[in-house]
């Protein structure tokens, strides 16, 4: 929804796949002042079905089989296509094996070293493994098809930021927003949970990222690494306490332990974003002090 925002801001004609007509209709809803000839959809259920893209048709499985499937079809009906953007994730970078990894550097060399026997052990593995055997798949149908477009992988961890579009209430933020809310909603009583893998982005500095790969010329076939950095569930809970008044009541109590940030932890280099993708990243307060507002929102017409 953010990158839409972004691409129709700077101009663009945008052309998004949706699982169905409520889809379509609640992305319409938060453009109220693009016209159809600016914001259009096709219907696209199965991205792994043989020629999903090719003809139109629900989301299923975007790990290996739907990747290279995209792919696929760019390659055969879009000549005109030079550029493929692809959301990745940090779990690609990720070697969970190594925790914390104090006094190693994550930078977009790093490669998660998961096999697939590993990743039957969690389903924090199992997805582990699907975005990174998705996103080497990716590159494997560049080196091997030698497709007439380039390709730039985004990799942001767990990303939060304010919600753009309509929601019915609250129950349906995305999975990371939930963390925020689970602060705000009276729940937290005997612990503040600690985040095992505490790095961040924000939503909006993502969707911005995803455009300029797709513009900026030097991005071409390489991997980009997108954080604002380290944070804590302590940190965010004492952003919410000063921020929104609102929710100061709801919050854990000042004295409950738990949620501070690790000793020692791995670093980030976010340099090859910084320069050739031109990020500038939100702050944490920012971050959440917006999506908070955002969540207020969604609250307010949650009541009629």
């Amino acid at each position: 929804m953010h990158a839409i925002k972004v691409l129709l801001d700077r101009g663009y004609s945008v052309v998004t796949t949706v699982r169905n007509q409520a889809k379509a209709d609640i992305i319409s809803e938060a453009f109220p002042k693009h016209s159809a000839d600016k914001l259009s959809f096709v219907f696209v259920p199965d991205v792994g079905r043989p020629g999903a893209f090719d003809e139109a048709a629900d989301l299923i499985d975007p790990a290996v089989v739907g990747t290279t499937k995209i792919l696929q079809a760019i390659k055969a009906g879009s000549p005109l296509v030079n550029r493929v953007v692809i959301t990745g994730s940090f779990v690609s970078m990720l070697d969970m094996s190594k925790g914390l990894w104090c006094g190693h550097t994550y930078e977009e060399a790093d490669w998660n070293p998961i096999t697939v026997e590993q990743a039957l052990g969690s389903p924090a593995g199992g997805y582990a493994a699907r975005k990174t055997f998705a996103e080497k798949a990716a590159w494997d149908f560049l080196s091997d098809k030698s497709p007439g477009f380039t390709m730039s992988i985004i990799l942001p961890p767990l990303v939060f930021g304010l919600v753009l579009q309509r929601l019915n209430s609250l129950d349906f933020l995305s999975e990371s927003n939930q963390v925020i809310r689970s602060f705000i909603n009276g729940s937290m009583e005997k612990l503040i949970p600690t985040i095992e893998y505490p790095i961040f982005a924000d939503v909006r500095d993502v969707a911005l990222c995803h455009v300029r790969a797709m513009e900026e010329p030097e991005a071409g076939n390489k991997r980009f690494f997108v954080a604002s950095g380290h944070y804590s569930n302590r940190d965010i809970i004492e952003i919410i306490r000063k921020r929104s008044t609102k929710h100061r009541h709801d919050l854990p109590s000042e004295h409950l332990s738990g949620g501070d940030m690790p000793n020692a932890v791995f670093a980030i280099n976010t340099q090859c974003s910084v320069d050739i993708l031109g990020t500038k990243c939100r702050t944490l307060e920012e971050c959440i002090a917006d999506a908070i507002e955002s969540f207020v929102a969604v609250e307010s017409r949650d009541t009629y």
